[in-house]
């Protein structure tokens, strides 16, 4: 019996998600969770084989719950339904140990029989992703966070602030991310990070 958590922040989803697995007579759900956080509180309760989850949630995401995994679960399996076709989210996901990536719109039949696959010791990337694990994140862990802090309205001294930092530094450091993302200004390079699944 493959025991399964569902973590997914869309009630509605989670729910359906939750019950087509239901469905299979070699799974379990053991138990379901609005985000990262949650499920990983969750972990020494439930005891799953495999994590299906969401990208996007609040108070934790797929890919730092599919981290945190790696260290607390590592023999846990992870597989990430997304909506989400970019390579950044794509290449971190990996990174991060992720052994299945698929859209949202895979029929429902084939999720029990990737879950298989993967639990087999398989790697299963949605075919509709052609090549994007091939496509370079130019941003470092430093460049997110800049980033991050700067999507948040933040200026430059008050990134220095916050950082301990010079604020030359940091302006040095954003023109060095706009460059990487041939921006032409910080809230540019947050929308390009973003649509890449970078930030």
């Amino acid at each position: 019996m493959i025991r399964i958590l569902v973590v997914e922040d869309q009630a509605l989803v989670l729910g359906a998600i939750a019950s087509l697995l239901e469905l299979e007579n070699d799974f379990t759900v053991v138990g379901t969770a609005p985000n990262g956080r949650v499920a990983l509180d969750m972990m020494a309760d439930c005891r799953p084989d495999l994590v299906v989850s969401d990208i996007e949630m609040a108070d934790m995401g797929g890919i730092d719950l599919a981290l945190h995994l790696q260290r607390v679960a590592p023999g846990t399996a992870v597989v990430m339904i997304t909506t989400f076709a970019r390579p950044g989210y794509l290449q971190r996901a990996l990174a991060a140990g992720v052994r299945g990536y698929l859209l949202k719109d895979t029929p429902s039949r084939e999720l029990a029989q990737i879950i298989r696959r993967v639990m087999a010791g398989e790697k299963v990337i949605d075919p509709q992703l052609g090549d994007l694990s091939q496509t370079g994140d130019p941003l470092n862990d430093r460049d997110r966070e800049l980033l991050r802090l700067a999507e948040q309205g933040h200026s430059n001294k008050a990134i220095a602030r916050m950082l301990d930092k010079a604020p030359g530094t940091i302006r040095n450091h954003l023109s060095e991310v706009l460059q990487k993302l041939n921006a032409v200004n910080r809230i540019d390079a947050c929308r390009i990070a973003r649509q890449m699944g970078w930030l």
